[in-house]
């Protein structure tokens, strides 16, 4: 079942990418107490998510701030050193890469995808959420091939 707008962000095992080497952390209680703009994408370096969706974030973190968003996270079934290697190659110090490596997020959070048919497999699909204290309060989950809700001008305009 997709996740709502309402309901909390479920426990599952995430990794977060930090210059000093992948760290673990439990995604229930990494986004507790604070106000999140997450964005997933279907694979970091693919040409959508590089082009579009990750400067989008990287351009409107100040914006996104001013809002009220205490941090900025992005998320791919990848592992922590490709998130890593993404956010340092196309990144910004404003964004937190959290690994979702077993696809154990976008699975709890019902929105996965088969990405069969392009080599990659089970995967995310392209979403975006505002997740105040650990609960969902804006959630923007794009068609098949499209990139329209989940960017960080249309959460802009939600918040």
């Amino acid at each position: 079942m997709t996740i709502s707008v309402g309901d909390k962000i479920p426990a599952v095992n995430m990794v977060k990418a930090t210059a000093e080497g992948p760290q673990p952390v439990s995604s229930s209680e990494y986004f507790a107490g604070k106000k999140v703009a997450l964005f997933s994408v279907p694979g970091a370096f693919t040409p959508t998510c590089s082009a579009k969706h990750l400067p989008g974030f990287v351009e409107k973190a100040g914006d996104l701030k001013d809002k009220g968003v205490d941090e900025i996270v992005g998320t791919a079934v990848n592992d922590a050193f490709v998130m890593g290697a993404w956010n340092e190659a196309a990144g910004s110090a404003d964004i937190t890469m959290l690994a979702d490596g077993n696809g154990e997020f976008a699975e709890a959070v019902g929105l996965t995808m088969d990405g069969s048919g392009f080599g990659m497999g089970k995967r995310g699909q392209r979403f975006s959420m505002v997740i105040e204290d650990g609960t969902v309060t804006q959630l923007n989950v794009e068609d098949p091939g499209d990139f329209k809700v989940s960017s960080a001008e249309h959460m802009l305009g939600q918040l």
